[in-house]
């Protein structure tokens, strides 16, 4: 007969089993590239959330696209990018920043484009390991693509993202910075400033934490040498531009006063404005008091500091961007 503690270890080992492949299958869910993404939607857009193949470089790439509750194809909608970070995918993006929820408040097309690679990256300003992908012109290719799938105001396409997705939308505004209105970023990875170049002064929201451990605030290598390591093997670059310093750079190249103008605080977040800008383009910038390296206001993301619940930084943005219309 089998002992009663050999019984009891088996029950064990298949405890453990079953929670082992609860969480690879919760990570992979977070990390790796969208299941939704194996069957695509073809077609007008419909109200909900679906998954878009589009051509770009030679690859088939995928986004999510989000139609909000009573879409009118008839009335050309604002559309709102927004790129996920480093070790993420469209699922958990939307799970972190609630975007999807503004779309149906104010009507807006939502379009959450998925990265390449396992971790799941953009290859922003800088090579992210051996560059494979072209990502602006697969945003390119998006847009270009989306005036068959619903109706878009290409005068109010908003772009923004977070962490490497941040560093993305840099890069947007560094190559591409006339096929949209405005701007937003969180945590930005923005690796440097060199060959950036806008075409035009672009408006900008900036939120970043003074306690992050990933992308530090005042800039330079990443918080641990564990994380340097984790760096090292997933061939993220370490080190990054300081977000004063960026933010300073951005505001100078849109002709702004170089002397910010204060925001009154809401909670942990201070916030200043760059204005008397070149074609109004403002640029707004949030600093999160003992922040980390998380989505303010959006869902908080384990082991990487403080998420602020003193300010939103998807509805701030969206304040930003329905005030900003692109002139051609």
């Amino acid at each position: 007969m089998v002992s009663r503690f050999a019984q009891f270890a088996l029950v064990i080992a298949v405890i453990l089993i079953v929670l082992s492949c609860a969480v690879l299958a919760g990570f992979y869910w977070a990390t790796g590239p969208s299941l939704r993404c194996h069957q695509p939607a073809e077609g007008p857009a419909e109200p909900g959330w679906s998954a878009r193949a589009v051509s770009s470089g030679g690859l088939d790439r995928c986004y999510y696209l989000y139609t909000p509750k009573g879409y009118d194809p008839a009335r050309a909608a604002p559309l709102v990018f927004s790129f996920h970070g480093f070790l993420s995918n469209p699922d958990s993006h939307a799970l972190i920043t609630g975007w999807r929820k503004l779309s149906d408040e104010h009507s807006f097309l939502l379009v959450l484009p998925q990265g390449t690679e396992f971790p799941q990256r953009w290859y922003a300003t800088e090579t992210w390991g051996t560059r494979t992908t072209d990502d602006v012109q697969f945003y390119m290719d998006i847009l270009a693509g989306l005036n068959s799938v619903a109706s878009v105001d290409q005068a109010r396409v908003y772009v923004n993202g977070f962490s490497n997705g941040g560093g993305m939308t840099f890069d947007l505004g560094c190559r591409a910075g006339d096929t949209f209105a405005a701007m937003g970023t969180v945590a930005a990875a923005v690796v440097t400033t060199e060959d950036c170049n806008p075409s035009r002064p672009m408006p900008a929201i900036v939120f970043h934490g003074t306690a992050d451990p990933i992308v530090p605030y005042e800039g330079g290598e990443m918080g641990s040498p564990l994380l340097q390591a984790a760096a090292e093997i997933t061939h993220a670059p370490p080190v990054f531009v300081g977000v004063q310093d960026w933010v300073a750079f951005w505001a100078e190249g849109n002709g702004c006063d170089p002397t910010a103008e204060t925001i009154p605080p809401q909670g942990d977040a201070s916030g200043v404005r760059y204005s008397g800008c070149d074609g109004d383009a403002e640029v707004v910038f949030y600093t999160i008091d003992e922040g980390g390296h998380s989505w303010p206001g959006g869902f908080p993301i384990p082991g990487v500091g403080k998420t602020s619940r003193d300010i939103d930084a998807t509805e701030e943005m969206w304040e930003f961007f329905q005030a900003i219309t692109r002139e051609d």
